[in-house]
């Protein structure tokens, strides 16, 4: 027992939360400010849980398995949740249902920590689902608009038909091997021409849920319809936790595989940042912008996992944490206006800096990130991403990313240009930041800044693999 509880403790803190929730909802009536106070605090309690007690094991024969550097995975998206509970804090205090909001996203958490601790593709595919429905209805939470309704539907669609695709996979998977654990099947991956169907199946469910092209359809229609809290948590948190377990499937279950795999992540690299690039160019509502963003954004993930080294693994990790910070604070300048003026044009923003500079110097600073200008975090985030996909001396690879940099600077400087030089007669008028959002901005900004400084981050991680 005592081993259960040390081994699970980040699944056993968050289904405590959840609890908590639950029995705080069939009580009597709390105000959303005051259950918001104690929904931050208990997460910010999971989230500095997350630093003690870390064991390596296994549980049920194998199927969960966990170690210091799943712990610090799960301790990056614990950090993203509480950035979000503290970055949405004027959406949450107005929405009618915030314990069902967090129960939702709780247990969507709780799925991505099982999710990365996987040991076999039974317990992979069951938490998938559980981290992927209650997003569905988080989706469609401003029951209000039918933009929000239409985005979950959309989403809900895809996910089954990517669930559906993936369950193919692992049937012939096992098919193909006769077992569906992660410690068996290395040996057992010979790269014939029935395998190769078979992981092109799996891979397919990998790329709808990280959004790589042309399995990107559902993502822009998605975050536009969903509130901004339930976007921010798809684009940074369920993307970190698929990235974390899709390099373990291919550098620990598919290595035999590799030469097939880094030929199909290559293309679909190339494709998914030129394609994200291209369409963030031409949005005006900012959250199709951030959407296309995602995307490119997880083009250039994949070019860090093609290094199929520890490398690749740490720059990922690196960088997802980088990310966590930079596009979290992007959505909760973003979020920020939209609640307290409806606005969610780019076009809106022109003169923003002339009424409102704190939030701008978050926004820029955010989005100096995302485009990789040091000496932001970003930039060396990127940095080792190309790094280790440079691996392989693929150097029209490499070029290629780095050409797609230079394009991304381009509509990520537009929003800047128009914050701070664009003339606007009527601006947005100054608005009041709340002290929890104004928190959560400077925690961003923190990151953004210092954990591209200090090297030890970086080294901490890959002193792990």
């Amino acid at each position: 027992m005592n081993e259960f509880i040390s081994l699970m403790k980040p699944e056993l803190i968050v289904t405590f939360i959840i609890f908590v929730l639950l029995f705080t909802k069939l009580g009597k009536g709390v105000k959303n400010s005051s259950l918001l106070n104690l929904i931050q605090v208990l997460l910010l309690l999971n989230f500095a849980a997350g630093f003690f007690f870390n064991k390596e094991g296994s549980l049920f024969g194998g199927m969960y398995h966990t170690d210091t550097l799943i712990a610090v995975q799960k301790n990056i998206l614990s950090l993203g949740v509480y950035l979000i509970s503290l970055l949405f804090a004027d959406w949450f205090k107005k929405t009618e249902h915030l314990s069902e909001f967090f129960i939702l996203l709780l247990s969507a958490l709780l799925g991505m920590f099982f999710l990365i601790s996987s040991g076999n593709f039974l317990m992979f595919f069951l938490s998938l689902e559980l981290a992927t429905i209650p997003v569905a209805a988080m989706a469609n939470f401003d029951l209000h608009k039918k933009i929000s309704s239409e985005g979950a539907m959309k989403f809900i669609l895809s996910s089954a038909f990517s669930s559906g695709i993936l369950l193919f996979g692992i049937s012939l998977i096992y098919g193909a091997t006769g077992t569906i654990s992660f410690t068996e099947l290395p040996a057992l991956i010979t790269a014939s021409p029935f395998q190769i169907l078979a992981f092109v199946f799996l891979f397919t469910a990998f790329a709808f849920k990280m959004s790589i092209v042309p399995f990107h359809l559902w993502t822009a229609d998605v975050y536009e319809g969903s509130p901004m809290a339930t976007t921010s948590f798809l684009s940074v948190i369920s993307k970190g936790a698929v990235a974390f377990i899709f390099i373990t499937v291919l550098y620990k279950v598919f290595q035999p595989m590799q030469e097939v795999w880094y030929n199909m992540i290559m293309l679909l690299s190339i494709i998914t940042m030129i394609t994200g690039n291209l369409f963030a160019l031409r949005q005006q509502n900012i959250k199709r912008f951030l959407a296309f963003s995602s995307i490119a954004q997880v083009g250039f993930i994949l070019v860090g996992i093609s290094g199929n080294s520890p490398e690749g693994l740490t720059s990922v990790v690196y960088f997802v944490l980088i990310y966590v910070f930079s596009n979290l604070a992007a959505f909760g300048v973003a979020a920020t206006i939209s609640s307290n003026t409806g606005k969610e044009n780019i076009s809106d923003y022109k003169g923003f800096y002339q009424t409102n500079p704190f939030l701008t110097w978050i926004m820029a600073l955010a989005l100096f990130s995302l485009a990789g200008i040091p000496p932001t975090a970003g930039f060396f985030g990127k940095l080792f991403l190309l790094k280790s996909g440079a691996a392989n001396a693929n150097y029209l690879f490499i070029t290629i990313a780095a050409l797609n940099l230079i394009v991304s600077l381009y509509y990520y400087l537009r929003v800047i240009r128009s914050m701070f030089m664009d003339k606007n007669e009527e601006p947005i008028g100054k608005i009041k930041v709340q002290l929890s959002t104004k928190f959560g901005m400077y925690l961003c900004a923190a990151g953004i800044v210092f954990a591209g400084i200090f090297s030890w981050v970086y080294d901490y991680i890959q002193s792990l693999m």
